[in-house]
């Protein structure tokens, strides 16, 4: 048995609207307890906000949905049906990848789609060897799930059982590049195999083997893309939250909680005192420790995961050849990692992610117009540049990523763009996220599972917290678990494992271009 919260929960505030927050809301509704969420913002989303600038609807965080599954868990807690709200396309091509030697491999998610594709992008032994992978994949993304992803811990001790045994026995414990090495030889195969470590903050060369569970999620369980953008989703929660009876009140900033002694009596915002038998905050863990007046004691400091700049650009054209989701890699690999994780330098031959959401939904520009969102990783600012830096860096980086990109086929890009807005980790830290980056505390070894900071904070009896620096961590599936999670902190209900696939009722795409 995990541990849960002492005495009376009747009355639970949420601290953010983001997608945790409301995963958090939605659990907590169907268990009976009454909600109030709390957001600074006037619109929910957190992260996955929303912009709209001259008729372009732009989705301010993550561009990648995989695991719907975890969000039905959410909607089923208040008896709603996640389709009936949210119309989700299953993308085909989940990505596309081009390399810097002009070649290109669509990623399928369906077996004999991809196999037939890597055996035309790499030959025979290629595809082998990728069936191979697929398998592993599997039967790792099996093993996590339940034990170790989908899970509150109390101790390190709950990891020992025969689930961590066959981890080890998968090699999960071993370097990801050279397992997956062990089944693809094709240098550039297993970029796209192992370029998901970075989501996690670690360089694939050091990351975990079993942290391949984020390239079963974007490889094999499938990508999606919400109509109406990522936005879509978290309205969708909120709108659901509120029908089953949830409070939500936008605009509006806690400033500091009450408590008596252990227990958190009241949230406090500039216009009101709310009180409170349990509070789930799910602000970045600096701002969450402030508010509660306590901060876990750690053997070393917390390390954080690189940053990115994003340039969100609408467009009067668009190039051939990009797909939904199009991985741009650059020559350099193993350095660029280096750079990002080590050094604190800007890449200096930049792997880039381009999203075009108009492949798939057209509505979100003006008639004949094109979104692109364009994705260079860089250092944190606790590594690399400064927010103050980034603040004067920011002008020339645009302009060296523009020429980049033309450089690597979006010829005249610069005066293609209508709108635009530059992202930068100066950006990420004014709105309050540590070290500058959204992507919050790294996954390596001593800041994963058990050891990564837990969702419940020693010296306050009836505060959770939630979102992606906390248990299980990184990324949309595992942040929406992470409101999960939380909720059953508080009710003592017992976290169910989310379905691994899902049919989904819509219309697939093609790469479109």
């Amino acid at each position: 048995m995990t541990r849960t919260l002492p005495g009376r929960t009747d009355h639970v505030v949420v601290v953010g609207a983001g997608l945790s927050g409301l995963s958090a809301a939605l659990h907590l509704l169907g268990a009976g307890r009454r909600v109030t969420v709390i957001e600074r913002e006037p619109l929910p989303g957190g992260r996955a906000g929303r912009l709209v600038r001259g008729g372009y609807a732009i989705d301010t965080g993550p561009t990648v949905l995989t695991m719907p599954g975890i969000a039905e868990e959410a909607f089923a807690a208040v008896g709603e049906r996640l389709d009936d709200h949210v119309r989700l396309v299953p993308l085909h091509p989940a990505y596309r990848a081009r390399f810097a030697d002009g070649s290109t491999l669509d990623v399928h998610t369906d077996a004999a789609a991809m196999e037939a594709e890597v055996e035309r992008f790499a030959g025979g032994r290629e595809a082998a060897g990728y069936r191979r992978l697929r398998r592993w994949l599997e039967q790792v993304y099996r093993v996590q799930m339940r034990r170790f992803i989908d899970a509150n811990f109390d101790s390190p001790l709950q990891l020992l059982g025969t689930d961590l045994a066959r981890l080890a026995a998968l090699g999960g414990f071993g370097r990801l590049d050279a397992r997956v090495g062990r089944f693809l030889r094709d240098e550039r195969l297993r970029r796209v195999f192992t370029f998901q470590a970075l989501y996690a903050g670690v360089a694939p060369h050091r990351a975990l083997a079993a942290y391949a569970v984020i390239a079963y999620m974007d490889t094999v369980a499938g990508v999606y893309f919400p109509q109406g953008g990522m936005h879509a989703l978290p309205r969708a929660m909120a709108d659901a939250a509120a029908r089953a009876g949830a409070d939500l009140r936008f605009g509006r900033a806690v400033t500091r909680l009450e408590r008596t002694g252990d227990r958190i009596t009241a949230v406090v915002t500039a216009d009101e005192r709310i009180p409170c038998d349990a509070v789930v905050l799910t602000p970045d863990l600096p701002v969450a420790y402030r508010l509660l007046g306590r901060a876990p004691r750690r053997p070393l400091p917390v390390t954080h995961a690189p940053s990115a700049v994003v340039l969100h650009a609408g467009c009067d054209r668009t190039w051939p050849g990009l797909a939904h989701h199009t991985l741009s890699f650059g020559r350099a690999w193993r350095r660029t990692f280096d750079e990002l994780t080590r050094s604190g330098e800007l890449m200096s031959d930049p792997s880039l992610l381009i999203t075009r959401p108009t492949a798939t939904d057209p509505g979100l520009a003006p008639p004949g117009r094109h979104l692109h969102y364009v994705l260079a990783p860089c250092p944190n600012t606790a590594l690399g540049p400064s927010a103050a830096q980034w603040d004067e860096l920011a002008p020339r980086y645009r302009e060296e990523l523009l020429a980049e990109l033309d450089r690597r086929g979006l010829t005249g890009i610069a005066s293609a763009i209508e709108q635009q807005c530059l992202v930068t980790p100066a950006d990420w830290h004014r709105q309050g996220h540590a070290a500058g980056t959204p992507f919050s505390v790294a996954h390596t070894l001593a800041q994963t599972g058990p050891f990564r900071p837990r969702n419940l904070v020693r010296g306050t009896e009836n505060a959770v917290l939630a979102g992606c620096g906390t248990t299980p961590g990184v990324g949309v599936p595992t942040v929406l678990l992470s409101g999960k999670l939380a909720a059953a902190r508080i009710t003592g209900g017992a976290a169910r494992t989310a379905p691994r696939r899902r049919p989904v009722r819509a219309a697939a795409v093609g790469a479109g271009s």
